[in-house]
């Protein structure tokens, strides 16, 4: 067992108004499962640049091991061809057999070393890239949201692996693999960072109570400073009524004083001042007590959605619908369901099952989109007249521009897009980036925003919460608890599903 050890590390992008890390120091030892938890752009993917050693940065990053990451970078070239052939391209330590026995830990067989790596499924793709970052000898891995777009059988196949192995950096907001895989946490905090031992669950339960102390200390040096300044405004009003009777009297009301008296005075004036200047110092004490208290705290601002309420009950309706591709046999088994308003519906299945091609097809029928003829329907599908529909697409690669380009574009309000941006947690300095400078976390939030914007009688997101971090996603929990808007929507984040879903649709292959 070995330690890592960072020491006063600094670092920013070139260009960028803040760092990234301001003089952090930490350590944490080579044979944990350590979690990496932080909101999107706090800097966990850039923490793993900089082991690679991508980036140069101030201070120092001290360690006995070398590292390898996930996922690594597969090339168009290398992608047209087997696995089997280009491994060793990426590792000159991959042994075909290693990877065979990894693979099988991970539920897959070896054949899919030997079919094209573009031809394969985003689940099969990732095991074969997680077997390689296994069974590479004794390195400390660096693996970066291994679960996004797997649908849930696969997330438990990796949840699985993950957890009989060691020695690694987890980065993930899936709150079940978390838990599942990790005995650490590193947390990237509003202004620190901690170091705890733990999965995901016990840490929040700490985070809880730490918070819910310092906000009760807080409020207490509140109280605290708000008597004490009564008391020295109360004082110094007294000293000032004491000074201002020294010189002059009437010495028919006041016939019991006398020039001398005017020393007594003073010296009691000057007694009450002192008083006041004690006080004071007793306020900034309390006030530099007071600071810092709160800089941890994670506020979670409430969001709001305003959905549309329609004439009709049931605004789509299934009757033994599926589809087709090219004249072969239909994707799925027929279904048969509707949606009512106020129910919050839920695709489930695997991966290519059809969940995104049913989609389509409610878009096309509420005329959302034009639908190019690359699929059949056979069965029902009815929409109802007058549907407004607010769409969050897997794919965010279409986005381009400036954040006012895109509320022109769709009719927005720029300031309360921003709004909404910033209550998800995006920092004041991204919302001048062009978004396709934005991560993929951030880019998932603007949709999310722009949907939450868009007065709507049926939200449909379709896998919305890639990359998305922990706190967006009980944020978006309980806004849509609370205005329990008409939705369909696809999600392989197993926690958020339950919570959210009234209704749950089964895809099935068609039999």
């Amino acid at each position: 067992m070995s330690q890592i050890l960072v020491t006063n590390l600094s670092f920013g992008y070139e260009g960028s108004y803040d760092n990234v890390f301001e003089n952090v120091s930490f350590s944490i030892d080579t044979n944990w499962k350590l979690g990496f938890i932080g909101r999107n752009g706090k800097g966990k993917t850039t923490f793993l640049s900089l082991l690679m050693g991508r980036y140069s940065y101030k201070g120092t990053i001290s360690s006995s091991v070398r590292f390898s990451c996930f996922p690594c970078t597969v090339t168009d070239e290398q992608a047209q061809r087997t696995a089997s052939e280009f491994l060793p391209e990426l590792s000159a330590e991959c042994e075909e057999w290693r990877m065979i026995c990894e693979l099988s830990e991970l539920g897959e067989t070896a054949d899919i070393l030997y079919r094209p790596f573009n031809t394969l499924s985003h689940g099969e793709r990732t095991k074969i890239l997680l077997a390689l970052l296994f069974s590479c000898g004794e390195q400390f891995r660096l693996i970066d949201e291994p679960t996004n777009h797997l649908d849930e059988s696969s997330r438990e196949k990796v949840k699985e692996y993950l957890s009989g192995k060691s020695g690694f950096i987890l980065v993930s907001h899936d709150r079940d693999l978390l838990d599942a895989c990790t005995d650490h946490v590193l947390v990237l905090n509003r202004k620190t960072i901690d170091v705890q031992s733990g999965n995901f669950s016990v840490w929040w339960e700490n985070k809880q109570r730490r918070d819910s102390f310092a906000e009760a200390e807080n409020e207490k040096h509140r109280k605290e400073i708000r008597k004490l300044r009564q008391a020295a405004k109360q004082t110094a009003e007294w000293a000032d009524k004491s000074e201002r009777t020294k010189i002059g009297f009437d010495p028919i009301k006041e016939n019991d004083r006398c020039i001398s008296t005017r020393s007594y005075i003073g010296a009691k004036t000057k007694k009450m001042q002192s008083r006041v200047k004690q006080m004071e110092k007793r306020i900034d004490r309390s006030i530099a007590e007071q600071e810092g208290l709160l800089s941890d705290i994670e506020r979670v601002p409430e969001l709001k959605l305003t959905p549309l309420t329609h004439h009709k009950k049931t605004i789509v309706n299934f009757r033994d619908f599926t589809v087709s591709y090219n004249a072969a046999c239909p994707v799925f088994s027929p279904l048969t369901f509707s949606i009512q308003l106020g129910e919050r519906v839920a695709l489930h299945g695997t991966n290519g099952c059809g969940k995104s091609t049913l989609i389509k097809a409610v878009l096309s029928h509420a005329g959302c989109i034009v639908q190019p003829n690359r699929f059949s329907e056979h069965g029902i599908c009815e929409t109802a007249s007058g549907l407004i529909i607010s769409y969050i697409d897997q794919d965010t690669s279409w986005l381009r521009g400036s954040i006012s380009a895109l509320c022109e574009k769709r009719g927005l309000d720029l300031s309360m897009l921003c709004t909404i941006l910033r209550q998800l947690g995006a920092e004041r300095s991204q919302l001048v980036k062009n978004t396709e400078d934005f991560s993929e976390g951030q880019k998932k939030k603007l949709l999310i925003a722009a949907s939450l914007l868009t007065p709507a009688h049926l939200y449909i997101w379709d896998e919305p919460l890639n990359y998305i971090d922990v706190f967006s996603r009980m944020q978006i929990e309980s806004l849509l608890k609370k205005y329990a808007p008409t939705m369909l929507f696809v999600e392989h984040d197993t926690r958020f599903r339950e919570a959210i879903a009234t209704k749950t649709i089964e895809f099935s292959e068609y039999e």
